[in-house]
């Protein structure tokens, strides 16, 4: 169940706003006014159980997306219906809390941790107090089929138009499942990556589609984190369109997860193939 919001805080995932083009034109510059969009974001904590555990800069869009991603990604609960409730309180400029009722168990395993995370955009380590929570091991999933290069072409060419508020602000980063033949079922943007695939993977969960066929695509660069969170979310296959990290190959390779990354028009790296030890 999830409890109404207070107010409605740009829930649009961005804000309109007028602004002074400046072009040159031979030796002049001319200025125009103009109107543009540009991304919103804000501070979302995520609260447990009455307990602040983290403070994320993000998009305030598909957020009960975000609670649930995040909470399976960060192995706080690891089944969805362990959390009973979620609620989402605009706070204006403070921010957005998020939060959510979870099963007792969950709760008191996240009071042992000591954990309180206070990151920035596209941070994943902030707030990790040892080396171990950092390099914790991730699951060994059953190795799925290496996408061939035509669906993920096919997933490429669709994932612009997919995108409304990347199209409208131009800063937005987006993170998709896309069925066997590279068809988009699932699309979620978010100013941060990491935030985007953690949408994605709570659309997945509440959607039910079928994880064993197809791939999820990152419309950014493959670290050890985004490894992470497809291999603890099963997703079977990492598509990234920038480069990986050698952490992230490493970590792919431990998982047995596919990564592909510099995915583009007519070229694709395969960096690990989950059904054997190397590319």
């Amino acid at each position: 169940m999830t409890v109404p919001k207070q107010n409605n805080m740009a829930e649009n995932g961005y804000q309109p706003i007028r602004i002074r083009i400046r072009e040159r034109h031979g030796d002049h510059w001319i200025q125009r006014i103009a109107s543009d969009s540009v991304s919103e974001e804000c501070p979302v904590a995520l609260v447990y159980n009455g307990i602040s555990h983290a403070v994320m800069m993000a998009t305030p869009t598909d957020l009960e997306d975000f609670a649930l991603g995040f909470s399976l990604s960060e192995r706080i609960i690891t089944e969805p219906d362990q959390i009973f409730e979620t609620g989402i309180f605009d706070h204006g400029e403070q921010g957005i809390e998020l939060q959510m009722h979870i099963h007792g168990a969950c709760a008191n395993d996240l009071k042992m941790a000591h954990r309180n995370l206070v990151g920035p955009t596209g941070c994943g380590l902030c707030g990790k107090a040892t080396l171990e929570q950092v390099r914790q091991p991730l699951p060994v999933r059953q190795p799925r089929p290496l996408p061939g290069p035509e669906p993920i072409q096919t997933a490429l060419t669709g994932l612009d138009q997919h995108q409304r508020l990347q199209q409208l602000t131009g800063t937005m980063h987006a993170a998709c499942w896309c069925d066997s033949e590279g068809r988009i079922q699932l699309l979620r943007e978010d100013v941060g990556r990491h935030n985007a695939l953690d949408k994605l993977i709570g659309a997945l969960k509440r959607s039910g589609l079928n994880r064993c066929d197809g791939f999820a695509l990152v419309s950014s660069r493959g670290s050890y984190e985004m490894v992470a969170k497809a291999a603890e979310a099963d997703l079977g296959t990492l598509v990234t369109v920038s480069g990986v990290t050698a952490m992230a190959i490493r970590d792919a390779r431990q998982a047995g997860l596919n990564l592909i990354g510099f995915a583009r028009r007519g070229r694709q790296v395969v960096y690990t193939s989950g059904d054997s030890s190397n590319a």
